[in-house]
């Protein structure tokens, strides 16, 4: 058997030993920063959490009627939404999926602010760009459970860590399509925009934004639809949830248990998904301008 040793060094001491002493470091010297950062992060979370598991679920039933009828202009929409709901009560996960709602919405909410940004400043820099796209491409394929060891030693087990991880995992799509977007937002406007004097930022704000609206929305879709994605994991270090249901069955070999917690994320993403396009095609019809 051939000897691996005589033909490459052992790096693995080095970036382990490194590894672990920036995060005994970070522990160690900025630990009242992460604690400050978890508090307010579970502090959103726990609001959110709380106000949707208070709320009567008629009332839930309703607004997402609503939000269905408001945004397709259609009854038929708007009741098979409700009726997507009312199924996830009826498997008997209503206060489950309101949990994992809660984590969606706020790690959904923390991957907007950090990448609508820097997706912008990608585009408007190529030198960034280089910088950040092996980062993202790093972010999206390095297993899950590879950065989840640092962030419970930041941030402890639960649900903080859930948010970091499933912001980690479903923020590079929002950054990439809001740079592609704003990329192919074409010369001829960015030049006519120009021409009439625009400053950078009425140029970012009045004319590449909006052309490339539809492919940032469909960012945020993807967004929301990967967070999504991330729930099992998430119950694993202590999120709760609809994970937490498929985490059972995986632990008692009970897949019946599995099977309702697999088709309760399936019919939450199918909600949301189809929720977010039909608004967000609306919302694109009414700008003005846009064409009919």
């Amino acid at each position: 058997m051939a000897d691996a040793g005589a033909l490459f060094p052992d790096w693995r001491t080095p970036l382990r030993d490194a590894t672990n002493a920036l995060i005994e470091s970070l522990v160690v010297d900025h630990g009242d920063q992460f604690e400050r950062l978890s508090n307010g992060l579970l502090g959103v979370l726990v609001a959110i959490e709380q106000g949707l598991r208070s709320t009567p679920p008629w009332v839930v039933l309703a607004v997402t009627a609503a939000l269905g009828l408001a945004a397709s202009r259609r009854w038929a929409f708007a009741l098979l939404a409700a009726a997507g709901l009312w199924l996830v009560g009826a498997l008997g996960q209503w206060d489950q999926a309101m949990q994992t709602l809660a984590l969606v919405l706020v790690s959904v909410l923390v991957s907007l602010v950090l990448g609508l940004p820097l997706g912008v400043l990608c585009a408007r820099s190529s030198g960034l760009r280089r910088l950040v796209m092996p980062m993202l491409d790093l972010m999206q394929t390095i297993p899950s459970f590879v950065y989840l060891i640092p962030a419970a030693m930041l941030f402890g087990l639960g649900k903080v860590p859930a948010i970091l991880a499933t912001v980690i995992y479903a923020a590079p799509p929002l950054i990439r399509l809001t740079d592609l977007g704003i990329r192919q937002v074409s010369a001829e406007a960015v030049e006519a925009a120009r021409a009439f004097g625009a400053t950078r930022g009425q140029l970012l704000v009045k004319v590449q934004i909006p052309l490339s609206l539809p492919t940032i929305l469909q960012g945020i879709n993807q967004t929301t639809m990967m967070a999504l994605a991330m729930v099992v994991i998430a119950s694993m270090i202590g999120a709760r949830g609809v994970g937490e249901t498929v985490l059972v069955g995986l632990q008692r070999n009970d897949p019946g248990t599995g099977l309702i917690g697999g088709l309760v994320i399936v019919i939450l993403a199918i909600v949301l998904d189809r929720l977010m396009q039909a608004g967000g095609a609306r919302w694109q019809g009414r700008r003005p301008g846009a064409p009919h």
